[in-house]
C-alpha cells in the first residue's frame, strides 16, 4: 500500500530546508483538503544542542507521534550521517531494503505521503546506499529537490539533477526573495536554459503536486 500521490523530499547538502519544507508542506497540503502522512527512514541529531529533532518539526505539523514518522531505532544520536552514527555508536548497520520494508503507511493510506531524506542526495542513507538509491528503491511520483537560492545554486542544482536524470523533479529554491537580483536571475537561468520545474513559495508547489 502506498499513498495516492509519493513525494520525496531530498537537497542540495545539509541544512537547506528539507524539514522545514516538508512540515510546511504537510500543513499547506491540508489546508486543501488532501490527507497528508510524513516518513523519515532515519535520522541523526546532536543530543547536546537544544533543537527539535526533524521527526518533532514533521509530526508536530502532521498532528501525529514521533514514532509514526520515524521508528525509534532509527534514531542515532550523534551528528553523522546515519549508518555512520550507527557504526560509531556500535549499533546494527542497517541496508536500504531495510529501510524501505519499514516504511507504514497503514490501513488508509494518505492522499500525500511526504518521504524526507537525510542530508544531500548522495549522502550515506544506509550501509549499502544512499539517498538516491532509496529513492530509486520507492520510485516516488515527485522528488523535491531543496536548494538554496543564492550563488552557486546553478552548478549544485544541475549536479544533483544529473543523478536524478529520468525522475520527476521539482526544484524548491529555498528562502527565496524576489527583490534580490541573484535569486530571480538563477530563477530564471534554470527554467530557461535547464527547462526544469521550478517552485520558489510552498503554495506554488502545493499546486505543481496537483493538490
Amino acid at each position: 500500500m502506498r499513498p495516492h500521490r509519493l513525494v520525496f523530499i531530498t537537497a542540495t547538502g545539509t541544512e537547506v530546508g528539507k524539514t522545514w519544507l516538508g512540515a510546511a508542506l504537510i500543513t499547506a497540503a491540508g489546508s486543501h483538503g488532501w490527507s497528508v502522512a510524513a516518513r523519515k527512514p532515519a535520522q541523526s541529531f546532536d543530543p547536546l544542542i537544544a533543537e527539535p529533532r526533524d521527526s518533532a518539526v514533521l509530526s508536530d505539523a502532521a498532528g501525529c507521534s514521533e514514532v509514526e514518522i520515524c521508528l525509534t531505532h532509527r534514531w542515532y544520536p550523534i551528528p553523522l550521517a546515519p549508518p555512520m552514527a550507527a557504526m560509531e555508536l556500535e549499533l546494527p548497520a542497517f541496508t536500504i531494503a531495510d529501510l524501505v520494508g519499514e516504511l507504514d503507511w497503514g490501513p488508509s493510506p494518505p492522499d500525500l505521503g511526504i518521504v524526507e531524506g537525510a542530508g544531500g542526495l548522495r549522502s550515506p542513507l544506509a550501509a549499502d546506499g544512499d539517498n538516491l538509491d532509496f529513492a530509486r528503491a520507492v520510485q516516488p511520483d515527485v522528488v523535491i529537490l531543496v536548494a538554496d537560492a543564492g550563488l552557486g545554486t546553478i552548478n549544485q542544482v544541475r549536479l544533483n539533477l544529473a543523478a536524478l536524470v529520468g525522475r520527476p523533479v521539482i526544484v524548491f529554491l529555498n528562502r527565496f526573495l524576489t527583490a534580490d537580483r541573484v535569486h530571480e536571475l538563477n530563477r530564471r537561468w534554470l527554467i530557461a536554459e535547464d527547462r526544469i520545474d521550478i517552485a520558489t513559495d510552498v503554495e506554488s508547489l502545493v499546486r505543481s503536486l496537483g493538490c
